[in-house]
């Protein structure tokens, strides 16, 4: 299922803040896919999203621009599985050799898409099984106005 970052949140639980970056899928329009992630990840994906450059490469910055001196481009970020309550994703590569597709964090990955123009895409028994309905998220604070960014 094609998919795109609908934002990236951050939930109140009982132990405390925990950053959640929200997953729509097109011809979806009323739920999204939560993947709670850390904050460093979140803060990650909402600079990639906002095309922030703040001088230094940070660590997703760093692993783009070795990728791309390398010859190689990140074409698709695809979330693959739910195992035991964990999002799984495969980080998809073109490479000078060929292509390749590497295990990868879901957090990772979208931190890398959201630098690029690659695609995402939700496999559909993981979207069915781990999507919900996006009125749950409405009221949930942007990173932005959590963090400093």
């Amino acid at each position: 299922m094609d998919a795109y970052i609908d934002g990236v949140r951050v939930a109140g639980t009982t132990d405390g803040p925990v950053p959640v970056v929200l997953i729509g899928v097109n011809d979806e329009d009323s739920r999204l896919l939560p993947i709670f992630i850390g904050f460093d990840e979140a803060v990650s994906i909402a600079r990639g999203l906002d095309a922030r450059d703040i001088g230094r490469p940070l660590t997703h910055d760093l692993m783009l621009d070795i990728i791309e001196e390398l010859g190689g481009r990140i074409d698709q970020v695809v979330v693959s599985g739910l195992e035991e309550g964990t999002f799984v994703a495969d980080l998809h590569l073109d490479t000078p050799r060929s292509g390749a597709v590497i295990d990868a964090r879901p957090s990772d990955s979208l931190a890398l898409a959201s630098r690029t123009n690659a695609s995402i895409a939700v496999v559909e028994d993981v979207f069915e099984e781990g999507g919900r309905p996006g009125e749950e998220f409405e009221d949930l604070e942007d990173i932005r106005e959590v963090t400093e960014l």
